[in-house]
């Protein structure tokens, strides 16, 4: 996946206003099944797996016992004994060797990455691009559900989640498959202007809707609480890993949170970056970019929880220079529903 192939800020303008395709064949798959597979995909992940119904899927965290992240997730429920978990590229062989070393339960986990290719269509008209190659009826999925069938005669599975704060669909088709889908999916697109997009534009569309990177908002380091993230953490589910560590740092109150800022000075906080409240070093970015819809130079920081609301004058370290900048609320963008 290049980083761009027409241009940044063509391709995010494309995945606003009209539809966007992605090839993230690259992003792992994990499969758990067996009689006690909801309760090993309940014990490695953070989130509430007995509420899932089958077709529906949802957001989730893979915890360390101390509580920072191994990785964010989708969880997939196929069924009550099947569960699909699309997880980062880079943490897929780490996130496998995870789930195996707390699999104390009777099912299986198949590292099954190299069985998928993964395509986004992304955008306001990305249904309608989708819907010309598959008899399921996309109006039918609801957000964060999905359905198996077929896209363009292949067997395909059709979810409908997203990384870019737009509505749109993740089809997980066979690999020898999707070249010939991709340039179905351009062909269908044609009339709304379709774009192929790049690493470029799903970073600065997925700042905008203000949606984590791993290795740049979490890592091991950090918890879902700090991230901000603790709607994904249902700490009265029973036992999962990293519980006792939320726990306790939710009763002693978290020093540190996750938050939007806008430039207010030229220049543009780029991760990593210092910042710097009152002349003191007080936190550092994790994300930062322009942000095309807004016309702004955004980013998300990390800063003592106190400070981490918006209204905040700060000062991002660019070149050895503090520009100001303020804390604002996110998410900077959200889709007209």
């Amino acid at each position: 996946m290049p980083v761009q192939y027409s241009g940044i800020i063509e391709e995010h303008n494309a995945v606003r206003t009209g539809v966007g395709v992605f090839d993230v064949s690259h992003m792992g798959e994990i499969e758990i099944r067996g009689p006690e597979a909801a309760k090993l995909t309940d014990f490695v992940t953070t989130n509430a797996v007995a509420k899932l119904k089958p077709g529906q899927a949802h957001y989730s965290g893979l915890l360390y016992e101390h509580g920072g992240f191994v990785d964010d997730i989708l969880v997939h429920k196929v069924a009550g004994d099947h569960f699909f978990l699309c997880v980062n590229a880079s943490n897929q062989d780490k996130d496998f060797e995870h789930i195996v070393a707390h699999n104390r339960f009777d099912c299986t986990v198949e590292n099954a990455g190299d069985r998928y290719a993964q395509i986004a269509i992304q955008g306001p008209k990305g249904a309608a691009t989708l819907q010309k190659l598959t008899p399921v009826d996309l109006s039918g999925i609801k957000y964060y559900w999905f359905a198996d069938g077929e896209v363009a005669g292949t067997p395909a599975r059709i979810a409908h989640t997203g990384y870019t704060g737009e509505d749109g669909f993740e089809i997980y088709v066979a690999p020898p498959a999707a070249e010939r889908i991709w340039k179905l999916v351009m062909d269908a697109g044609a009339e709304f202007g379709i774009k192929p997009c790049g690493l470029g534009a799903r970073n600065t569309l997925r700042l905008e809707a203000k949606m984590a990177l791993y290795g740049h908002e979490i890592d091991a380091s950090i918890t879902p609480l700090e991230a901000d993230l603790g709607w994904i953490v249902k700490l009265d589910k029973g036992d999962f890993v990293g519980r006792e560590a939320l726990l306790k740092q939710k009763e002693a109150g978290i020093r540190r949170k996750l938050a939007g800022f806008e430039m207010r000075g030229r220049g543009i906080g780029r991760d990593g970056y210092e910042v710097f409240l009152d002349g003191a070093a007080a936190g550092w970015v994790t994300s930062g970019g322009p942000a095309p819809c807004l016309g702004k130079n955004i980013g998300l920081c990390y800063l003592p929880v106190e400070h981490s609301v918006p209204g905040k004058t700060i000062q991002i370290m660019i070149r050895n220079q503090p520009v100001d900048a303020v804390t604002v609320e996110t998410p900077f963008y959200k889709r007209a529903k």
